[in-house]
């Protein structure tokens, strides 16, 4: 394996033959390329993914009504139905396993025109009533202020919180919005706070960014909603799993508004714990397929190279013979083979792996010079391209065994060359 004379011999083998050994090697070469760059790429993808929701409560989910979609108990289909304050308080008493429960109002869009004026600006938002506990199911950070409270809630305050946007387009930068008055829809409301999303990959009824918070309890009172209830979001407790919540608050629901069970439109349902899973599902389904794709494009290298050491082998059958003749051993031979082979993957694998890290690293650099000149909660979906060491090791390893596959067919074809037979070759 260290014999000087073998390596000069490899080296000046590679050198009579540049471009076929160039050609050889590219092969392993943009093998090993690919699998670095899209399984870097798949990371990325996971990072931004997870990143972009990293805070947000996994075990939990969100219910809605809908339009019925099958008559039942003297109900026509299509009726129209609608959550209400005491259908939460029921879900709250009855269901076992709720941790957090937080009904929501949907208030106007960016549809609706302009709905919000503070002086002589004016611009369309959504406007949304919360009630404290929601940020225990999508967190967020406070930029000025604070957040919706209790007694926001108990008084019926017209106070509100306002996304980024909303601050920007409707504040001169460095202004202390807290205290200020704007006014929704023709009432006047104070803002106490502006936030900022640690979860900007998701968006549940709205752009946050671009959305107006204000106490669930005021919303009803000060714009007619009565008792109703938009949607809402649960929790799970600790050994509880969110889908069998649901189930059961549907089971609920269905009994208070005599919904018939059959109708599955009725209620519209979001399990956040089960898509989270789904979306893992993806990723492994996603890192298979690079890995296969990899593994066959580095098998075609493969041959490529057990294509050339036969034909090298062919070139160097008087050699052999010679080497045979004087008593050469067929370990010897066979070594010498499959050490080219072993060289020649080896070199064209690290070029790959070191070329695949170099492209993974300047997108990296991009994405975070892009970051750091954004302004907000953008949502990100790349984030960190990266291999990790087990992949570089697996990588090697892989590179070792292809390489002494490669070259074991020539090999054993060297060894079966007869000396008499090789000295008489031209």
């Amino acid at each position: 394996m260290f014999d000087l004379d073998r390596w000069q011999e490899i080296w000046t083998a590679i050198r009579k033959n540049k471009l076929r050994s160039v050609m050889t090697a590219f092969g392993v070469f943009w093998a090993i390329f690919m699998l670095v760059v899209m399984s870097g790429s798949g990371q990325g993808l996971m990072n931004g993914i997870t990143d972009g929701m990293k805070d947000f409560a996994t075990n939990s989910g969100f219910m809605w009504a809908n339009r019925t979609s099958v008559s039942y108990e003297g109900f026509q289909r299509g009726r129209w139905w609608s959550v209400t304050n005491d259908d939460i308080e029921a879900i709250r008493d009855q269901v076992k396993g709720i941790d957090v429960i937080s009904p929501r109002l949907n208030g106007w869009n960016l549809r609706s025109g302009e709905n919000v004026v503070r002086g002589k600006l004016s611009a369309a938002f959504n406007v949304m009533g919360d009630y404290p506990t929601y940020r225990l199911i999508d967190p967020c950070t406070m930029l000025w202020g604070r957040y919706i409270n209790d007694e926001d809630i108990r008084l019926k305050r017209k106070v509100c919180i306002i996304g980024e946007k909303v601050y920007e387009v409707m504040f001169t930068p460095g202004e202390d919005p807290v205290g200020k008055y704007m006014r929704v829809n023709g009432v006047y409301f104070m803002v106490v706070g502006v936030f900022q999303s640690n979860n900007p990959n998701i968006n549940i009824g709205s752009n946050k960014k671009e959305t107006i918070y204000m106490p669930f309890t005021t919303m009803q009172q000060t714009y007619n909603y009565g008792n109703n209830v938009h949607f809402f979001g649960i929790t799970a407790q600790k050994g509880y799993q969110i889908s069998d919540i649901i189930e059961k608050t549907t089971l609920l629901l269905q009994k208070n508004h005599k919904l018939s069970p059959d109708d599955k439109e009725a209620i519209g349902k979001v399990d956040v714990e089960n898509e989270v899973k789904t979306m893992s599902y993806v990723f492994i389904g996603i890192n298979l397929l690079i890995w296969v794709v990899g593994i066959m494009t580095l098998i075609a290298g493969a041959v490529g190279i057990s294509n050339i050491m036969l034909v090298i082998v062919k070139e160097r059958t008087r050699e052999i013979g010679i080497q045979r003749a004087i008593g050469a051993r067929p370990w010897t031979i066979v070594s010498q083979i499959l050490t080219e082979s072993v060289f020649l993957t080896t070199l064209a694998g690290f070029l790959g792996l070191a070329f695949g890290t170099l492209v993974l690293s300047l997108v990296d650099s991009i994405i975070d010079a892009s970051r750091a000149t954004a302004i907000g909660d953008e949502p990100t979906f790349f984030l960190n391209p990266e291999i990790g060491l087990p992949l570089a090791l697996s990588s090697l390893v892989l590179l070792l065994v292809v390489g002494l596959i490669a070259g074991l067919i020539p090999a054993m074809k060297a060894v079966k060359v007869k000396p008499i037979e090789a000295l008489r070759h031209e």
